[in-house]
């Protein structure tokens, strides 16, 4: 699977972002990466999931990209009384001469989460690894719709693929349903898309749906819920 051509570019908050120009797309939001990444994966679908864990979550992100979601879950399981196992699929694998223009250490001033970073990046695709006492990872090359899940295991989904438009085949019913069969009961999806027909999607195979305020620069957000 070949990665299309990527241009780095500093968002509004002074993180990095990519930009695809063969799809107008950037991985994550302009007006700032890391807020939105706290936002909306870490403060709309994994803070109210640690709040009431009596163990282990599991994490399932869709679009591991430039590590971002990632290395702000790290960081937050390291002040965090329960470990994070956190499985993360992308078909399209970054180079590591992409990883290095990123720049990171601009905006990641903690000398150890710069070192993280590094593991997240260096950890082998398709094996196993631990990086701390309290994060495991799992990162798995390829295509979602290819890949089988166990069923009813991830307590949060972070669903961060390219916007409908761009990547249509990645917001199908189907997309949907079979996340709904992976996530326990409970347990919840969080998406920057606000679009009706994600919703209508989502409430098809069976998710509670919210509109939730979306990060800078966006007005609203989805939050779904696997009903108990």
């Amino acid at each position: 699977m070949t990665t299309p051509h990527v241009e780095v570019r500093v968002t509004a908050d002074g993180s990095s972002t990519l930009y695809v120009p063969e799809l107008d797309e950037h991985y994550h939001s302009t007006h700032g990466a890391v807020q939105e990444a706290q936002h909306v994966y870490l403060g709309a679908g994994l803070e109210p999931i640690l709040a009431s864990a009596t163990s282990a979550v599991r994490l399932l992100e869709i679009g591991f990209g430039t590590g971002l979601n990632a290395l702000l879950t790290l960081q937050r399981s390291l002040a965090s009384l329960q470990p994070i196992r956190y499985d993360t699929i992308e078909k399209y694998p970054l180079p590591p001469a992409v990883i290095e223009q990123l720049g990171v250490e601009r905006y990641v001033l903690n000398p150890e989460l710069l070192d993280y970073h590094q593991q997240l990046h260096s950890a082998a695709w398709d094996t196993f690894a631990v990086l701390t006492p309290r994060f495991a990872l799992y990162k798995i090359a390829g295509a979602l719709q290819d890949i089988p899940l166990p069923n009813d295991t991830y307590h949060v989904v972070y669903f961060d693929a390219f916007a409908p438009e761009k990547q249509p085949d990645m917001w199908s019913d189907e997309v949907f349903a079979q996340l709904y069969t992976a996530t326990a009961p409970g347990g919840v999806l969080v998406s920057y898309c606000a679009k009706g027909s994600f919703r209508r999607s989502l409430k098809a195979a069976g998710w509670q749906v919210e509109k939730i305020p979306g990060p800078p620069g966006k007005r609203e957000m989805t939050r779904a819920r696997k009903p108990l």
